[in-house]
């Protein structure tokens, strides 16, 4: 049986003025000091990752700026093919608010890892499980597209986080209890009809 290999990488650190508001699919930069702190573990990144791989990342900067940063720690630099459809939760009229200002616009109660919960669909924008559908059609074609390759996603913990549901058949409210850190790795697997979950948030293994 051909296994289709998927590994998901949710993009560096933003810069801290955009982690201060929800930026959603806002277009925001990398944190510059967190670039050269976390060198380590770009070379890791580079050398952990399979060659080839088809290489996929969202339309929004921070992904391809991820990307390149893997590329100059070692990894051969590669074509990025473009996935709208893999982009970070659009929060509509919420974009740019504080997280303070957020909590007087919830119309549910917020999840107990989130500070809204997954049914909330902001207004102009959508919910997680809106991310949930679009992000398992990317997940289908590239099975289909890759059969039995290796698939590299620079994508965001949204979507990564769809990812998952679409691979376990979790609700999107299940889902968000899993945390997704910045440059973590997630790697699921396409056997056949099946998807399998291999690592969330793998992580360099370091001798004691």
């Amino acid at each position: 049986m051909d296994v289709t290999r998927f590994f998901l990488i949710r993009h560096a650190l933003v810069e801290p003025s955009a982690r201060a508001i929800l930026y959603g699919s806002m277009d925001v930069a990398l944190c510059d000091a967190a670039l050269r702190e976390e060198a380590a573990l770009y070379r890791w990144l580079a050398a952990r990752l399979p060659q080839p791989a088809r290489w996929v990342t969202s339309p929004l900067s921070r992904t391809r700026a991820t990307a390149a940063a893997i590329f100059a720690a070692g990894y051969p630099e590669q074509v990025l093919d473009t996935e709208e459809d893999l982009q970070e939760q659009h929060l509509g009229e919420w974009q740019g608010i504080t997280h303070e200002a957020l909590v007087e616009r919830l119309r549910h109660p917020a999840h107990p890892f989130w500070p809204h919960g997954a049914e909330e669909r902001p207004p102009g924008g959508e919910s997680l499980d809106d991310v949930r559908v679009r992000v398992g059609h990317v997940l289908e074609g590239l099975s289909q597209t890759c059969r039995g390759g290796d698939v590299v996603i620079v994508a965001h913990g949204g979507s990564i986080r769809g990812a998952l549901a679409h691979a376990l058949g979790l609700s999107a409210h299940q889902v968000l209890s899993f945390s997704i850190r910045n440059l973590g790795l997630t790697r699921l697997e396409r056997h056949g009809t099946d998807w399998r979950v291999v690592a969330v948030n793998e992580e360099p293994w370091t001798p004691a």
